[in-house]
């Protein structure tokens, strides 16, 4: 071989090893390239993440597919509520019950009540019905109450002169009349008395009355209806009223 053609086959060599090394460095600057690439969207995406807040529970849960719509939250309302029904007060058995009846006064049954059959009046000299009873006594004699109540009313009739009306239990009221005006202290309407307690004395006061002996006219009602007061005292208070023989049984 000549030395023209060494000299040539070293050149080609040459040419070829230059070609092959800038392969090589374009090959690597490609991956460099490419490397710096990554490196820079990764960190990027990182920045990004750490910018964007954490997502909450409730975000979280609102997130989720299956998740339920959330009702809407009702307002306190402002209207006033109505008040319940008040229903009627009943009436205990104790108001219900008649209570037990004491004789108002000492003395003698003149006169019994009677609705219909009239008895004679000695001062008006002639017959009228009897509502109620005459206990006849002294004057100025203790009056008490037949059983315990509360005084309603205290007045002057016009015929039955001074007067008293108790209220009981079992919707009864007792009726005191021909009183003296003077009363006890503590006495006036309003007042709770017990039975027994004194609340008035015997007087004259009663003008349809005036010429029989000093007594005391005693009525009652229960339902607001005038009863015969003799039917609810005991036996034994009524064994101790003689009935006056003018009257008669």
């Amino acid at each position: 071989m000549s030395e023209q053609s060494k000299k040539q086959g070293l050149s080609e060599k040459m040419k070829n090893t230059k070609v092959n090394r800038a392969a090589l460095i374009g090959t690597v600057l490609v991956l460099v390239l490419l490397a710096i690439i990554i490196s820079v969207t990764v960190i990027s995406n990182r920045n990004k993440q750490k910018e964007q807040p954490l997502p909450t529970p409730d975000d979280t849960i609102e997130n989720v597919e299956t998740k339920e719509p959330q009702e809407e939250q009702k307002q306190p309302s402002t209207e006033k509520p109505s008040e319940p029904e008040k229903k009627p007060e009943s009436t205990s058995p104790v108001e219900n019950k008649l209570p037990s009846f004491v004789l108002p006064v000492s003395g003698v049954l003149s006169k019994k009540h009677d609705s219909e059959m009239q008895v004679h009046s000695s001062t008006l000299n002639e017959y009228r019905v009897h509502i109620g009873v005459d206990l006849v006594t002294e004057e100025g004699a203790p009056v008490y109450a037949a059983a315990d109540g509360t005084v309603w009313k205290i007045w002057k009739d016009e015929l039955m002169g001074y007067s008293m009306a108790i209220k009981h239990s079992g919707n009864s009221c007792t009726i005191y009349q021909n009183l003296s005006q003077t009363l006890p202290d503590g006495i006036k309407e309003g007042t709770s008395v017990r039975s027994g307690q004194l609340i008035a004395s015997v007087g004259d006061s009663a003008m349809i009355e005036v010429a029989e002996e000093p007594h005391l006219h005693f009525e009652m009602t229960v339902a607001d209806l005038a009863v015969d007061p003799l039917k609810y005292f005991s036996e034994k208070a009524l064994e101790s009223l003689s009935i006056d023989a003018s009257y008669g049984e």
